[in-house]
């Protein structure tokens, strides 16, 4: 193994641009700030082309977190080759007609989630989304539960649990709450003036899973005026004093993607890097941009960043259960692979024509 494959994972989360590596994607993956991949549909041909394209990228440098936006409903980004799970949406209207059947529903979308990504090397979804549906956001809306705190909360809390379970991790987003703005953040930065008792109700929906160990949230591009001017993602006040010091939070903290409008407003790629490790982020994702990454490369510390343990504990926490994971012919021989994904079928056919 060679000194970069040794280092301890960086903090930016990167991206490629094809479905395999060429000499500049490994020469840009083994730098030391380099911490994790996030990989697209752009990336995906085949499970087996998939399982190749991680494998190859752990031989450049073995402790990379490999993730994936995959929600499931409309973000899902490995289609062909894989089941199609259903929206969050689905499993809220489900619990509305049948609680107990929407319980054991969610730790199953969970349990395939994370054996069908783990079964091609990729480590985590970035998922679930616990925002509450307003019914104003599009960004957010079938990707929501439910509006409700109380449904929310046991959902989102039996997804996680069921990814931890197995040998996956949960990401919770977006901090403190996107569902009340209609404003895209992908383009611009949403704007929520509302007082601090109505943002305190959006956000309990994260006590109880920040009890049950949640591994990570990612914070939302989203300005809240009555408490900084700074966005929720790049702001101390929201991460230090809120998440992890009111609340209590220990687990690693995802920025959403630097590259987005919802940072733009914020300056340059140096600037928006410093910014959001400044405010606490332990992963900065710049995705679709390789110039702008390499920018966020070279505004990182020389030292180690505050993040540089929980990032590691992170890893870890997936790394030891490397070998729980099936292969993909073992796991679509397993009988709960195969009643969950026609549940996920059923589902899927039932409830995701509800927009």
């Amino acid at each position: 193994m060679d000194d970069a494959a040794r280092q301890a994972p960086g903090p930016l989360l990167v991206d490629i641009a094809s479905t395999s590596l060429t000499d500049l994607d490994r020469a840009f993956l083994a730098e030391p700030g380099v911490g994790g991949v996030i990989l697209f549909a752009r990336n995906y041909e085949s499970p087996a082309q998939l399982a190749a394209l991680t494998g190859d990228m752990r031989r450049v440098r073995p402790g990379l977190l490999i993730v994936a936006d995959y929600e499931g409903g409309r973000v899902q980004r490995f289609r062909d080759g894989f089941t199609r799970i259903p929206s969050m949406r689905a499993l809220g209207h489900l619990y509305a007609a049948d609680a107990p059947a929407a319980r054991d529903a969610c730790r199953d979308m969970a349990w395939l989630v994370a054996n069908e990504l783990a079964a091609v090397g990729v480590d985590m979804p970035l998922a679930p989304v616990v925002d509450l549906d307003f019914g104003v956001s599009e960004v957010i809306g079938s990707r929501a539960f439910a509006a409700d705190v109380s449904v929310v909360s046991e959902l989102a809390g039996l997804f996680a649990a069921s990814l931890a379970d197995s040998a996956s991790a949960a990401t919770a987003k977006h901090f403190p709450g996107h569902g009340f703005v209609a404003a895209d953040s992908h383009a611009v930065l949403p704007v929520d003036e509302r007082a601090w008792p109505q943002l305190r109700a959006d956000m309990a929906v994260y006590p109880s899973l920040f009890e049950k160990g949640l591994a990570s949230v990612m914070m939302a591009h989203v300005r809240y005026p009555l408490i900084d001017d700074l966005p929720a993602s790049l702001s101390p006040i929201w991460i230090e004093d809120i998440l992890r010091g009111e609340l209590g939070f220990e687990g690693c903290v995802f920025c959403d993607d630097l590259s987005m409008g919802g940072a733009a407003a914020l300056g340059d790629y140096g600037r928006r890097t410093r910014l959001a490790l400044q405010a606490g982020c332990d992963y900065l994702p710049v995705c679709n941009d390789r110039q702008a990454a390499r920018a966020a490369l070279a505004a990182l510390p020389a030292t180690p960043d505050r993040g540089q343990a929980r990032r590691e504990r992170l890893i870890d926490s997936i790394r030891v259960h490397d070998d729980q994971r099936m292969s993909r012919d073992v796991l679509h021989a397993d009988t709960r692979w195969q009643a969950a994904g026609a549940l996920a079928a059923r589902l899927v056919a039932r409830y995701d024509t509800v927009r």
